[in-house]
């Protein structure tokens, strides 16, 4: 990444995700060992669709990812633990707007009472394959986001590297709701392709 290192530790999930270095993630760590588990939900009728859970290493879970039902695309609220209740709102990452010249979705997080966002999920490249998080409305970088697609769609992955200090649990949720973000679009364009 070319920005330098954020001087100051952000703490969004919890502070022992901040690391004083930065952080390669594959979801399974840069060593093969397990660093996080998304999972839906266990009984689909009970819990719709539009949810994800992150899961630690040991199973416990972090954040409970959801569609924002109140957003007319797709939107997304993240909650500690497996709660749905507001004093559990950790960040909201809004949708892409329609019609922008650069892709980018806002992110939120609970405190947050301004109408300026806390964090950007911004598209580096032209094909998607490559995306940043940065601060706010500026330009510094703290997280870099690369697809790599696989020869079928489930095994694509992502590789994220994370600056020092910055929750990667955070940016690892993030992640989740790019996934369904370009998972939509393909969805999307194909149907268009066939009509």
């Amino acid at each position: 990444m070319a920005n330098p290192t954020p001087n100051f530790a952000s703490a969004i999930i919890n502070a022992e995700y901040c690391v004083p270095h930065s952080v390669d993630l594959v979801m399974t760590g840069v060593n093969d060992d397990v660093v996080f588990c998304v999972k839906g939900p266990l009984v689909p009728i009970v819990t719709p669709r539009g949810h994800r859970f992150l899961h630690d290493a040991n199973g416990n879970t972090i954040l409970h990812l959801r569609i924002n039902s109140k957003v007319l695309r797709s939107g997304w609220e993240a909650f500690r633990g497996e709660s749905t209740e507001q004093r559990d709102l950790t960040f909201i990452r809004e949708p892409a707007k329609l019609f922008q010249r650069e892709t980018k979705m806002k992110v939120f997080l609970a405190n947050n009472s301004t109408q300026v966002c806390d964090f950007k999920l911004v598209k580096a490249s032209s094909f998607g394959r490559s995306w940043v998080v940065t601060i706010a409305e500026s330009n510094t970088v703290v997280a870099q986001i690369t697809r790599k697609p696989g020869r079928i769609i489930s095994s694509e992955k992502f590789m994220i590297t994370v600056s020092a200090n910055i929750d990667y649990a955070f940016i690892v949720a993030l992640t989740v709701t790019l996934e369904d973000h370009l998972r939509t679009k393909r969805r999307r364009s194909a149907v268009g392709m066939i009509a």
